[in-house]
């Protein structure tokens, strides 16, 4: 499994549920999908997506502070 981070390839909106599939070997249509599914319920799916947008580093700056 990769780290999670915001990959700068393969990236719409912010990159976060791209970055979803890679830590967990999926596809990023599968997380797309299952997102907006998810937000089709009751619950702070929206905020989650937002905070993970501010709190997960993109690839570039994750390999910079990388040992």
């Amino acid at each position: 499994m990769s780290r999670l981070a915001r990959p700068t390839d393969g990236r719409m909106i912010g990159g976060v549920c791209a970055a979803l599939a890679r830590r967990f070997g999926t596809s990023a249509t599968t997380v797309r999908v299952v997102f907006l599914a998810s937000c089709l319920l009751p619950g702070p799916q929206f905020l989650l997506y937002l905070a993970l947008w501010i709190l997960l580093p993109s690839e570039e700056k994750a390999a910079r502070t990388a040992w």
